[in-house]
């Protein structure tokens, strides 16, 4: 069975755009009817994105340069009503005794410190939000948030973070804004599947399986569900 989502008239604001799980949200929300805001690092002519997007370079690991951006969005669309907070990646293969400090700090600045800032710039937007619902955000965890491991300590800590934060972003914001985060763990995309040759890919979710939870989740469908974390790993 599949579901359609009607978004036409909001604005979605989602980071990491120009990645597989990025890339796939935006399509799932230009095709839902949003207006998009696809925010990303890379240059332009290295984005591909529907009718529907309009793209943002911008640094999401520097404070001004999220200010400027959120605010522009805000200029260019008169508001935002759904934050998704995909900008993120993967590094390990050491133990902590063997991890260099570099790396601690390029994990906390991608995986968390994006989202918490992006975040921080978009939530006066959001509570303003007269979307169904109202304003909500969706943020990237992952199933090895949830334990210790070897080799990726670092990497954990920082998607354990992107879960905390978010459940005091839901606290925060009773009744105003709607914080949810979802759980992937491997996911099947072209650079995955060239790291893991190997591996059952058909158990892996697709960035399009994954991006119609997210989709529910700022849907107004979703409307009694605030501050979860939710598994979204099939059978992976």
């Amino acid at each position: 069975m599949s579901v359609e989502y009607d978004f036409e008239g909001s604005v979605a604001l989602v980071t990491g755009a120009a990645g597989a799980l990025g890339g796939g949200v935006v399509k799932a929300f230009v095709d839902a009817g949003a207006t998009v805001a696809a925010a990303d690092l890379v240059d332009p002519d290295e984005v591909d994105l529907p009718d529907g997007a309009t793209y943002y370079q911008g640094d999401f690991t520097d404070e001004a340069a999220v200010s400027s951006t959120v605010a522009e969005v805000v200029d260019d669309h008169g508001g935002i009503d759904s934050l998704v907070n995909v900008a993120g990646t993967w590094r390990g293969g050491s133990p902590v005794d063997e991890t260099d400090v570099d790396t601690f700090d390029f994990l906390f600045d991608v995986n968390l410190k994006t989202m918490f800032l992006a975040s921080k710039h978009a939530l006066p937007h959001l509570r303003e939000s007269d979307a169904d619902g109202g304003g909500t955000i969706v943020s990237i965890s992952a199933r090895s948030s949830l334990e210790g491991g070897e080799g990726d300590s670092v990497y954990r800590a920082t998607k354990a973070g992107v879960r905390l934060v978010t459940e005091s972003i839901a606290e925060e914001n009773r009744g105003t804004v709607r914080a949810n985060a979802i759980m992937p763990s491997v996911i099947d995309t072209e650079m995955n599947r060239e790291m893991m040759p190997d591996a059952d890919h058909d158990s892996w979710p697709t960035p399009a399986e994954l991006a119609d939870v997210i989709l529910f989740l700022c849907s107004d469908g979703a409307g009694v569900t605030s501050g979860a974390a939710v598994p979204v790993y099939g059978e992976a």
